[in-house]
């Protein structure tokens, strides 16, 4: 009687041990999953909301980011800057002004590496580099990523993710960067205008002389032009949408 009784309560807890490690590993997992699972990058925003949002990453065409501020001023628009560290460093004032004058200022990275030849605690560094120089001058942490060259692969979003970050890309690329002539930029945003568009631009002078037709172009249409920030708060789930490929 006395060995059933003690096999018994030997059976019990095992039993009550095996869960208690099950569920600790359940909880482990949980949470492993939680921290090495990216967000994935936002390529747009509700589709069901008549506004878009433009865009621009400053790594370098300091000489014509005055005039587009201008312009965006003239026209009452709010665009997001993704800003790279080492220019901010170069530029305190410009990037000030761009926050000042009550537009949105993301992160473009520090040093402009091509972020999927990184580890991720290399992206790591890169982005709380950045973050450390744009705070520093408009005392408000970024807490939108626009990663150089579009690159997303897992360490650029894990890396982004831990930060705090919400990685941006875009619906439209303008390829301005190309430069262009300014009529193919316009086209190019006004052709593939769309509820939710992200659209691309880099500071050039071709995109200076298409701004204004492109806002325009965009407000005739009905069109809200916001910031990405806005865009997502306006998204229902905050969840990430995809793009149309581009």
């Amino acid at each position: 009687m006395f060995i059933i009784i003690n096999c018994r309560r030997v059976i019990k807890i095992f039993l009550l041990v095996s869960a208690l490690v099950f569920i600790l590993w359940v909880v482990c997992i949980r949470d492993h999953v939680a921290t090495t699972v990216a967000v994935e990058p936002i390529y747009q925003g509700d589709e069901d909301v008549k506004a878009m949002a433009l865009t621009c990453n400053v790594f370098w065409g300091e000489e014509y980011i005055g005039r587009m501020l201008e312009i965006l001023e003239e026209k009452n628009v709010q665009m997001t800057f993704f800003v790279g560290g080492t220019w901010a460093e170069k530029f305190p004032d410009l990037v000030k002004k761009i926050y000042d004058q009550g537009h949105e200022i993301g992160s473009h990275g520090y040093s402009h590496p091509h972020p999927d030849n990184l580890s991720r605690q290399e992206n790591l560094l890169d982005i709380t580099k950045a973050e450390k120089i744009i705070y520093a001058i408009t005392g408000e942490k970024p807490r939108l990523y626009a990663p150089p060259y579009g690159e997303r692969g897992p360490a650029v979003l894990e890396a982004a993710q831990e930060l705090g970050y919400q990685t941006v890309l875009w619906t439209i690329d303008t390829i301005d960067w190309q430069r262009p002539a300014p009529e193919i930029i316009s086209k190019r945003v006004l052709n593939k205008m769309s509820n939710g568009a992200i659209v691309l631009m880099h500071p050039t002078a071709p995109t200076v002389n298409a701004l204004s037709e492109i806002i325009d172009g965009l407000k005739k249409q009905g069109f809200e032009l916001i910031t990405v920030g806005k865009m997502l708060e306006q998204l229902p789930d905050k969840e990430t949408l995809n793009s149309d490929g581009v």
